[in-house]
């Protein structure tokens, strides 16, 4: 029987949805399998057409219920909801190019499920910025472009039919100041996805480098540019988006509703998890206000917030399993860990400053 589709995140089909991902979970983490059925699962409810225009088979949701559909979705599964954002990225920087033959081609298999994609754009936003040369190259060809180097960051990338990946121009190999993002298939010549990297935490997300070796990509697969700033003109998103705290209180929601269920037989717990309660209850709300544009606070200010309090949150929940929750496979185990992630994961220069103060105990 297919699934119901999600039409809204107040929809009984998503609470359905978030409780399979949550019986997945444990396996997950101790597999470390790539989550093919926990992003089949999403295809079918239909989690896929919330990110894209109803012409291409999707939904249209704006900004706030997309939102509060991540944060459902985190609390379920981080893993499955990272997968999820860096294919949305793809999706959206695709879906807001002017290259009407390339939408045409993918974004309908994408909105329904049937093709996948993720992004290879870290080494231009805040990863690998501090080298002297860029890691990955595009050079021009009669056709295209050639590829070279390595995308250091990239998610599903074994799984992926096509890959967003940003790259700088060389002209005769010298580097310009100008980037491109182009939508490269996976079956290419010279394309070569590598072993994933050992992760903390997510590491069933399959990310790792893939390489290009002289990969020739033809003009047809060019989302923008060559332009100076590429990753600045609005296409897809940004670095540090709300999603990203929003996976960040979706996780901490996780711990949190652990806490109160350990709490029916423990009134220790009690006081801890109404201040934990109200927290995260004031954190999803000022997110959700920014996401309208109501609030005073900025977008920075509610990623570090949200940073702080999963570590603290999930620290709360293993402390509250004692030992228990210290053996693989036990959730609260596998939220510390995930809670790391936050602070590496798209994280703007000024938020990685300040919780490392926070952490040092450094207080304006």
């Amino acid at each position: 029987m297919p699934a119901a589709k999600i039409t809204s995140p107040d929809s009984p089909a998503l609470a359905e949805l978030c409780a399979r991902l949550a019986e997945l979970g444990a396996e997950l983490d101790r597999s470390g399998r790539w989550p093919a059925e926990q992003l089949a699962l999403c295809g079918e409810s239909g989690v896929y057409e919330w990110f894209l225009d109803p012409i291409w088979g999707g939904q249209g949701w704006d900004e706030e219920p997309t939102i509060r559909g991540y944060m459902a979705l985190a609390a379920a599964c981080l893993t499955t909801t990272f997968i999820i954002t860096q294919r949305t990225g793809a999706c959206r920087r695709i879906a807001g190019c002017r290259n009407e033959a390339l939408k045409q081609r993918l974004l309908p298999g994408l909105a329904s499920g049937e093709l996948f994609t993720t992004v290879g754009i870290s080494h231009l936003t805040t990863s690998r910025r501090h080298l002297g040369r860029p890691v990955l190259t595009a050079e021009a060809t009669a056709g295209g472009f050639r590829l070279d180097g390595v995308a250091p960051w990239v998610t599903g990338g074994a799984a992926a039919d096509v890959i967003v990946i940003a790259a700088t121009l060389t002209e005769n190999g010298t580097p310009t100041d100008r980037e491109m993002l182009l939508a490269v298939p996976t079956d290419l010549a010279g394309l070569a996805v590598a072993e994933p990297l050992p992760l903390v935490g997510v590491s069933a997300s399959s990310t790792g480098p893939v390489r290009f070796d002289g990969v020739e990509v033809s003009r047809d697969w060019v989302i923008v540019g060559p332009a100076a700033n590429v990753m600045r003109t609005g296409i897809g998103g940004s670095t540090g988006g709300y999603e990203t705290s929003a996976l960040a209180i979706g996780l901490a929601k996780a711990a949190v509703e652990f806490l109160a269920q350990e709490s029916r037989q423990r009134t220790d717990l009690q006081s801890p998890l109404d201040a934990l309660r109200r927290e995260h209850d004031r954190l999803r709300d000022d997110l959700l206000s920014v996401v309208r544009g109501e609030a005073a606070c900025r977008n920075e200010t509610v990623r570090q917030r949200a940073n702080t309090f999963v570590l603290r949150a999930t620290q709360a929940a293993l402390s509250a399993a004692k030992g228990t929750g210290f053996v693989v496979g036990h959730p609260a185990g596998r939220w510390c860990r995930e809670a790391l992630f936050f602070l590496v994961w798209s994280c703007p220069q000024p938020v990685a400053a300040a919780n490392l103060c926070e952490l040092a105990g450094i207080v304006d």
